[in-house]
């Protein structure tokens, strides 16, 4: 299993990586459209299984549509993974 602190590295970086989108004027949505599908594939890479792929569900929806981009869904799957589940 990957480190899980490493894990919590990567998705603090995709999360910044999505919200950029706001940083950028005008060029959000069309950034939105390319990263929907990477996030999706990233999280499901992180998280094996079941988890991975609803994960990957979630951060599609969530990156594709407009203005909630900003929820940090690869920080809120750690938190769920190793806090709320208490994995290790």
């Amino acid at each position: 299993m990957k480190n899980k602190y490493s894990l919590l590295l990567l998705g603090g970086i995709f999360d910044a990586i999505g919200m950029l989108s706001f940083v950028i004027p005008g060029v959000g949505e069309f950034s939105d459209v390319i990263w929907a599908p990477v996030a999706s594939f990233l999280i499901y890479k992180m998280y094996k299984g079941t988890e991975g792929k609803i994960g990957g569900l979630i951060t599609f929806v969530d990156e594709i549509l407009p203005g909630v981009d900003i929820i940090p869904t690869f920080t809120l799957m750690w938190i769920y993974k190793f806090l709320i589940k208490k994995e290790h």
